[in-house]
């Protein structure tokens, strides 16, 4: 079949209508499933479909091939209507070795479709991924639709003539399989080919061969083998109108950066050292030069944040991102930029931890470390993206807080936010805030002689921020540092009542932030007694569940907090009109613990530390649980 074939997307009269699939792409972390997958999710995009995907593959660069702890996985949710996860379960397993399908069978419901790469269902791959048997015959896969393929054959035949040795070409298999599926869901290949064309037609002319033969091959194989009684076709959502692109988290965020220091007319100077999984923003960055952007790939985190706060100190928006343990190393850092009161953004994509721990699965654990994680009294305001989209809203929040009160700012995603992606539209530019701040000009205070002289912690008397002199601006120069300052001076002063006053200025400057945020939304369409208080990644998992709760008949509310410290001014007003709080988190429930903390609720946890997101059905019982508990009469709030 030709090109132009392939670009028709194959429906034909027995070409199946479905609301949405969810398809998982499985192998050895050498087969190219994140490729496959992107590829899918790309070409769906296109389609106009909505989508939520979650990538999921080992730590380690190359695991032992054909063994559990090398499987990579990349699941993917298209639909015609709006759709919040990448969902619970895969209706659709695509299995390229033994070791991919042992390690995903339990996630696929019974009656799902598992195509399977046959050929490598051999005695010693078998033995690599701990069967004693062959599950393609022993009963295993009873219930299940199961297609076997010998997909490295076909694809070694396909590319015979490409004259790439049997290794090389058996790496394009990934595509007979992208090529089969893309077949099943009726996508065009026009896109996938123009994509191999770019990425290998100069630098590796046999290998954009293979590539293209075997996903020629595969779709080819869809149609004609006689195996599938019919395809599917899922329709465009229905979106609101606007021009749309899809984005991972990471992507946004860096984006988000780039329009922030637009909107704050600051130069950007990324400090960074390389960790999984924040790196993808620093290499997003560094393609923006244009922008005003500066990439510094330092030698270690300590020197990473360091850079940043001196480019805060120049007069410049200072960033830093990191992960798991490169928040320990930088923490000395945040403290010194509380105590110059400068502005710095700090990102921090969370993973599972402690130390290393899991450096490519997500977790929700390090919020009260942002907000507590330092020594003394180091207060500093926390922000939370809660999907890939909306990390570039959440950024440009963080660097208004930051700029505005002279602060350094966490900003919180996770694993699952920022290699997840979604269909975004594109906001209008005139839309987006202004967050820019003057830069202190002149002086600003006059010494006992009437002398003009600039004081560099005089502050503005709404924000309590002080003034920000670009070092040397003529008549205000200053001196910074991390010796307690005397309030106003800024000169050093070990003076017991000015250190007080001093702790309790920068503690009131965050905690004033409150009057400077949105206030909660709930979104109850019932006046439900069960509210829901998520954060972070979790929004997506929640709003679904909700959705399934009310249509049960059931009533709930759902409030998804963006500013973790301080808290929204009527959060507290919220939670007691509630008789029943329940806070889903990716950690050991440390929302939970300061609501109840700061609040007096009862609030219940639920929370999940497997590495992997909360899925809707769990959450759905949660809720459905804690609505059937009777109700004591007292709501939320204990007895004095």
């Amino acid at each position: 079949m030709n090109g132009d074939l392939l670009a028709d997307t194959a429906q034909t009269d027995r070409t199946q209508e479905l609301e949405r699939v969810v398809i998982r792409f499985a192998g050895d972390s050498g087969d190219g499933m994140q490729l496959t997958g992107d590829r899918f999710t790309a070409v769906s995009a296109l389609l106009g479909n909505d989508l939520s995907t979650l990538p999921d593959f080992p730590a380690e660069i190359r695991a032992p091939a054909g063994t559990l702890a090398g499987v990579s996985a990349f699941q993917v949710h298209i639909s015609d209507h709006d759709i919040l996860t990448p969902g619970d379960a895969p209706n659709v397993l695509v299995a390229m070795n033994p070791a991919a399908l042992r390690a995903n069978l339990g996630d696929v419901p019974p009656g799902a479709t598992l195509i399977v790469n046959a050929d490598s269902f051999d005695e010693r791959s078998l033995g690599k991924a701990g069967y004693a048997s062959n599950p393609l015959t022993d009963g295993t896969l009873n219930g299940f639709t199961v297609y076997e393929i010998p997909m490295t054959s076909l694809t070694l035949e396909a590319c015979k003539e490409t004259g790439a040795k049997p290794r090389e070409a058996e790496r394009s298999k990934n595509f007979f399989a992208l090529g089969l599926i893309s077949w099943m869901y009726t996508r065009p290949t026009e896109g996938i080919l123009a994509w191999i064309e770019g990425r290998f037609g100069k630098k590796a002319p046999i290998v954009a061969q293979a590539n293209t033969l075997a996903l020629k091959a595969g779709y080819n194989f869809g149609e004609t083998a006689e195996l599938f009684q019919s395809n599917y076709h899922v329709k465009p959502a229905s979106l609101p109108p606007g021009t749309y692109t899809n984005v991972t988290g990471n992507t946004a965020l860096a984006w988000g950066l780039i329009a922030a220091g637009q909107l704050a007319g600051l130069p950007i100077l990324l400090g960074s050292y390389p960790i999984t999984p924040a790196s993808d923003i620093l290499h997003e960055l560094s393609k923006h030069k244009n922008f005003g952007i500066r990439t510094l790939q330092a030698e270690d985190e300590i020197a990473g944040i360091g850079a940043a706060l001196g480019a805060a100190f120049g007069g410049g928006l200072g960033v830093t991102t990191t992960s798991g343990p490169g928040i320990d190393l930088k923490s000395e850092t945040i403290g010194l930029a509380v105590s110059l009161e400068l502005p710095l953004l700090i990102i921090d994509i969370q993973r599972g931890g402690p130390s290393t721990g899991l450096p490519t699965k997500t977790e929700q654990a390090d919020l009260l470390h942002a907000i507590y994680g330092r020594h003394g009294e180091a207060p500093v305001p926390v922000v939370a993206a809660k999907t890939p989209s909306h990390c570039f809203d959440a950024v440009i929040e963080a660097v208004r807080i930051a700029v505005k009160y002279r602060t350094p700012v966490f900003l919180l995603s996770d694993g699952y936010v920022a290699n997840g992606s979604e269909p975004w539209m594109l906001p209008e530019v005139d839309d987006l805030p202004d967050i820019s701040v003057p830069y202190a000009t002149s002086p600003n205070h006059t010494d006992a002689e009437g002398n003009p002289e600039f004081w560099p912690y005089r502050r503005d008397e709404v924000t309590l921020a002080r003034p920000w002199a670009i070092p040397g601006t003529p008549g205000l120069e200053h001196r910074v540092g991390g010796l307690e300052k005397e309030d106003g001076s800024g000169d050093v002063s070990y003076d017991p009542a000015n250190h007080e006053r001093m702790v309790r200025l920068r503690a009131a400057k965050v905690a004033g932030i409150a009057a400077d945020i949105p206030s909660v939304e709930v979104d109850d369409p019932d006046g439900a007694d069960v509210l829901v208080l998520g954060w972070g990644s979790t929004y997506g998992a929640i709003a679904a569940a909700a959705r399934r709760v009310r249509a049960r008949g059931l009533g709930v509310a759902h409030a998804h907090l963006v500013h973790l410290n301080p808290f929204p001014a009527d959060l507290g007003k919220v939670l007691a009109s509630y008789p029943k709080v329940l806070v889903p988190e990716g950690n050991l429930g440390q929302l939970s613990r300061l609501v109840r903390a700061e609040f007096l609720v009862d609030a219940r946890s639920v929370t999940k530390i497997q590495g992997v997101p909360f899925k809707a059905g769990e959450l759905e019982a949660a809720i459905a649980a804690l609505i059937e508990e009777p109700t004591s009469g007292n709501g939320g709030v204990p007895t004095p």
